[in-house]
């Protein structure tokens, strides 16, 4: 099944009497449980097109589905509940509320969305943080933590709500070879056991080496190869 389908969508941008294009007519999909990456240079369009379909903006033009639902349709409001029901967001600068502990970081999304009671809450967060193997540090806040741990926090934040989709914008950008490394395992294990859906925008060859799709962006364009490399069946990329 197809989790985000993208049928020929434009975003503009104005700046005084200038529009400037920031994507031409792009379609893809992306199929549920797969690892999906987009590529590109600086101002490709590629975290306008996460922004996109993690209903932070709308598209100009073209037809825009996520989970089933036309996004492109949906005013701030719904837009704000559909990502705190569908969505996970990772960030390469983590995010994380500083004044909040490891636990309380990945607990606020269930606070501010979803109502959860509270044991049920706790005991979900214990799952996650263990899982992520930060169990020893729960109680620490931000500051006290590496760039590798505090990226660790922000994928269980980002998969408490068990979304469907988490959407990725170049999260191991702060992160050393090795702690990368294993941040991608990590999330790819995520994926296999949970089964969720993983949609990135990254400048990194090892997350791009991992993937299962390629698309590569080039001018806000998607650009689409007539023979996709082997064991990437359906990959876009130079």
């Amino acid at each position: 099944m197809d989790l985000v389908v993208a049928e020929s969508i434009s975003k503009d941008y104005v700046n005084g009497k200038v529009r400037i294009r920031a994507l031409n007519d792009v379609s893809f999909r992306v199929g549920g449980g797969t690892f999906v990456s987009f590529v590109g240079p600086s101002g490709s369009g590629k975290t306008t097109l996460l922004n996109l379909i993690g209903c932070l903006d709308r598209p100009t033009s073209g037809r825009l589905r996520v989970a089933g639902t036309d996004v492109a349709g949906l005013d701030r409001r719904k837009g704000a509940r559909f990502r705190g029901r569908h969505l996970g967001f990772i960030f390469q600068d983590f995010n994380l509320i500083p004044v909040l502990t490891v636990a309380e970081n990945v607990e606020y999304p269930l606070v501010m969305v979803r109502g959860v009671e509270g044991g049920k809450r706790r005991a979900k967060v214990a799952r996650l943080v263990e899982a992520v193997g930060m169990a020893d540090e729960r109680d620490k806040f931000p500051d006290q933590l590496s760039g590798g741990q505090k990226q660790r926090v922000a994928i269980a934040r980002a998969l408490v709500t068990e979304p469907d989709l988490v959407l990725a914008d170049e999260p191991t950008a702060n992160l050393d070879s090795h702690t990368a490394g294993l941040i991608i395992r990590l999330m790819k294990s995520m994926r296999d056991t949970l089964g969720t859906t993983f949609v990135f925008s990254t400048h990194d060859m090892r997350i791009v080496d991992a993937v299962d799709v390629v698309h590569t962006l080039r001018d806000g364009t998607l650009v689409k190869a007539a023979d996709p490399g082997p064991g990437r069946e359906g990959e876009s990329r130079v």
